[in-house]
């Protein structure tokens, strides 16, 4: 009586951990994207969520509130990008920069390692709004309407955000690809 052998040959056994390999390759970039996308989402979300804060404070306090980048939390950077994160403060002087005695409602730390937000020129360096809940240059009264671009540091094409504040002062946010992010 002859007794058959039961299990998986070699050659079969390779051919079964080169496929669960190749699965499971796809699925871990897959996963890294997801993980980026929804990174990039919350991230995104925070600057409109503080945006939408300056103005409804600047509605409440019947005075101009802005929001300007800042790498210490206390005063507002002159140089720089607006990933080294951020200050909301009451302008009490309408300088557009802030003073000892004006108080800071909400502090933002730097983005991650890897990310980038950048701005157009009208809000590079701060974004302002006055008592009626528009956004206006702190200097000369005019409308600021702008453009920040949120996007993970990358050579090739990459998903991005931009945050989009209209004339009348009011944010939105829009999702885009950039050839590149650096």
């Amino acid at each position: 009586m002859s007794q058959r052998a039961r299990g998986f040959t070699l050659v079969e056994s390779l051919v079964t951990l080169a496929m669960v390999g190749s699965l499971l390759a796809l699925g871990a970039s897959s996963m890294a994207d997801l993980f980026h996308g929804l990174r990039l989402q919350a991230m995104s979300g925070d600057l409109f969520q503080q945006l939408m804060l300056a103005r409804s404070e600047a509605i409440k306090r019947n005075g101009r509130v802005v929001l300007c980048k800042s790498a210490d939390g206390n005063s507002c950077a002159g140089s720089g990008a607006w990933e080294q994160g951020w200050i909301l403060f009451q302008d009490r002087n309408n300088s557009g920069a802030r003073d000892e005695n004006e108080p800071v409602l909400h502090r933002l730390n730097a983005l991650p390692p890897g990310w980038r937000l950048t701005a157009n020129g009208p809000v590079g360096r701060y974004v302002s709004y006055g008592p009626m809940g528009g956004a206006r240059m702190a200097s000369s009264g005019a409308f600021q309407a702008g453009t920040f671009t949120l996007c993970r540091t990358s050579t090739e094409r990459t998903e991005a955000r931009q945050i989009i504040i209209n004339a009348g002062g009011r944010p939105r946010v829009q999702k885009i690809w950039l050839n590149d992010c650096y």
